[in-house]
């Protein structure tokens, strides 16, 4: 039951991002999609660093810039790169390899042996995206596919070192000091690139909250929480939730169209999801299952206990020493 709860929230994540391209579409203005990334990022990240009260220290000063890179400024900007150049549906289904790398790169940064049945599966995936979201009509620009699976790599990378790196705080300490450096980085790169902001009305800034609250604070730390809980290759499979939202809030919402191919591409992500998440199932008893060690949350501005300097040990007394 534990598990079951744990995929649920993990799969919430992806589900939520599945609205950002809804969002920024009907209420963001457009042709500012890095600025618009560092105010997604940066302030969710401060958020959350105000609640935990936590900072990095020692290696995860520059642990935390390479998470946040990877995971938020590369992957993020190289999703721009790619969604400006090739149709929303090549983009989706070119980012959905991500599940793929994740399991590929398990190998030499975790051990992880690669296993057939998760590659089939992730490749099942992709095959129910492309049904899913592909279009006849689809136009292949170079740049845009290497933009779409890089952004796919680095993001698989960032996933795959979240794990090998135990952070000593809990997902929600972690997600604020990822968020915070990603969109630190972020910053300069659009003040270089982009032009200033316009003035943003009460539509702009409703839509920018979403993809900073929900898209970003609370999505990011369900998860790391995930991460730190599920195999890497199983919570990569949940990501491919994003294009099923995508799709039913395009719908719903916005009325396009939902043809039985796609709903076929839908059934097949959806099973081949559900067999993800069962085929990394733990065997009772089983030593290749990986632990994952859980935090305690710590009281607001309080250290975790591992970074923490250890209580002294009371002395016994002469006249027992030697009971």
């Amino acid at each position: 039951m534990n598990r079951l709860h744990d995929i649920f929230l993990t799969a919430l994540a992806p589900a939520i991002w599945g609205s950002t391209y809804l969002v920024a579409t009907e209420t963001l203005p457009a042709g500012y999609p890095i600025t618009l990334a560092a105010l997604r990022a940066l302030p969710a990240g401060l958020l959350l660093l105000a609640w935990t009260r936590i900072l990095p220290s020692g290696v995860w000063l520059w642990r935390s810039l390479v998470l946040g890179a990877l995971n938020f400024s590369v992957f993020w900007v190289l999703l721009y790169v790619a969604a400006y150049r090739l149709p929303g549906g090549v983009a989706a289904t070119l980012g959905s390899v991500q599940a793929l790398l994740v399991i590929l790169l398990s190998r030499p940064l975790l051990g992880t042996p690669i296993r057939a049945i998760a590659v089939a599966l992730s490749l099942a995936g992709v095959g129910g995206v492309a049904l899913l979201v592909l279009g006849p009509d689809a136009a292949l620009d170079p740049w845009g596919m290497l933009a779409a699976v890089a952004g796919a790599a680095s993001m698989a990378a960032g996933t795959v070192l979240t794990r090998r790196w135990p952070a000593p705080v809990p997902a929600l300490g972690l997600a604020a000091w990822q968020l915070t450096a990603g969109g630190l980085l972020l910053l300069p790169l659009a003040w270089i690139t982009e032009p200033a902001l316009p003035r943003l009305d009460a539509t702009n800034i409703g839509g920018l909250l979403w993809l900073t609250l929900a898209g970003a604070a609370i999505t990011y730390w369900l998860w790391f929480r995930g991460l730190a809980r599920l195999e890497p290759a199983a919570a990569s499979m949940l990501g491919l939730a994003s294009p099923v939202t995508a799709v039913i809030l395009g719908w719903a919402w916005l009325g396009q169209s939902l043809n039985g191919v796609q709903l076929a591409g839908m059934a097949i992500v959806l099973a081949s999801v559900v067999a993800g998440q069962l085929s990394h199932r733990p065997r009772p008893g089983g030593s290749g299952a990986h632990v994952a060690v859980r935090p305690r949350w710590p009281l607001r501005g309080q250290r975790p206990a591992m970074l923490r300097a250890p209580a002294p040990v009371p002395a016994v007394p002469a006249d027992r020493a030697g009971s």
